[in-house]
């Protein structure tokens, strides 16, 4: 080879180096996944084992509850870790992704979102009792009507710094219907804790916060009070969006970071075999997501939302949610016994963990 064939082949070299430093740039810009530390976390303690297809966590006086999607039972830890049931919430009947979903606790009360039949209902249940020895109160209705589905019925239920209880409804496989504000699928709702309109909803007379939403599973509030949630894409991208009272999140005209007026963008978006991003929260100035089909925690700082760092990768399966205990720490569940997972000894378990 002549210098002149050797210089050209360098310049190609180069252009090629170049080319790839841009595309990985692209990437990086596009997905929003920062390379993991290591972890500074540890082993993750277990709280409890032996739970079947747990959905949702909440404290209720520092009493740990959680819902068993396929059971409809509702169960209290105690400190040595026995899952002991409280009650089990009549009507739920759910096929595939359906059953008794997400629940929170608030003023006594523990509301329970489930699906019954061709509808999703939101109930409340008086907590009587002391820890290790609570009991629910009689059913009282919530919400009911929202479109249910074998898939796609969302299902996360929160309070808000503003007293209002926020429910994620999914589009309930009618994929219009996250476009229709005359429907409650598809839907980030807003209601007051006894499902009234609140009258500064930003649609007159609507439980209707946000729309276009695919599949939501976990909403949380920063101190500021900014609204975050995590949602399902088809095949192309999961989100993490900024919740604005009113906004359309384009499902299913767009779906991850379109810049298309009319819609927002998500903030940060992941491959779906990476992500499937359910239950979130957040502890200070950082949000934390549990992912089913990845496998993994992501770390969010909210000062740098398009970024994120990632935790026990692969360790404990499918993870459906992460809450922040009245301590400070993180309990994190498993979901392997859902019927999509592959159960591990003990599975499904409860972890804890300090992110400090």
């Amino acid at each position: 080879m002549d210098d002149r064939a050797a210089g050209w082949g360098t310049t190609a070299r180069r252009v090629l180096q170049l080319a790839a430093a841009v595309l990985a740039l692209t990437s990086c810009t596009t997905s929003q996944v920062a390379a993991p530390p290591e972890s500074r976390w540890g082993e993750p303690a277990v709280v409890a084992d032996g739970l079947g297809a747990p959905w949702s966590i909440a404290f209720h006086d520092g009493t740990p509850l959680i819902s068993e999607r396929d059971t409809a039972r509702i169960v209290e830890l105690t400190p040595t870790g026995d899952a002991r049931p409280i009650g089990t919430i009549a009507g739920v009947e759910g096929t595939g992704e359906g059953g008794l979903l997400g629940i929170a606790a608030r003023d006594g009360y523990l509301y329970a979102y489930f699906t019954a039949g061709e509808e999703n209902r939101i109930e409340r249940y008086a907590l009587t009792g002391g820890a290790g020895a609570l009991r629910l109160g009689a059913p009282q209705a919530v919400l009911g009507g929202i479109p249910a589905a074998g898939i796609h019925n969302g299902g996360r239920i929160a309070f808000g710094p503003d007293g209002m209880l926020y429910a994620t409804t999914g589009d309930a496989q009618d994929r219009g219907s996250a476009q229709d504000l005359g429907s409650l699928a598809g839907k980030i709702l807003r209601m007051t804790p006894d499902g009234g309109v609140p009258p500064d909803n930003p649609f007159p007379g609507s439980l209707v916060h946000s729309y276009g939403h695919r599949n939501a599973q976990g909403i949380a509030w920063s101190a500021n009070a900014t609204m975050y949630a995590t949602e399902f894409g088809q095949n192309t991208w999961d989100e993490l969006n900024i919740v604005e009272p009113g906004g359309n999140y384009g499902w299913p005209e767009v779906e991850g970071i379109a810049h298309q007026d009319g819609f927002i963008d998500p903030v940060q978006q992941w491959d779906p075999a990476d992500a499937s991003p359910s239950g979130m929260t957040i502890a200070g100035d950082t949000a934390y997501v549990a992912n089913l089909r990845g496998e993994r925690i992501r770390e969010i700082p909210l000062t740098a939302p398009a970024t994120s760092v990632e935790h026990f990768t692969g360790e404990f399966g499918r993870l459906r949610d992460v809450v922040l205990a009245p301590d400070g720490e993180l309990w994190i569940l498993t979901n392997n016994t859902d019927g999509r997972g592959d159960p591990r000894p003990g599975d499904d378990h409860v972890l804890r963990t300090d992110p400090d």
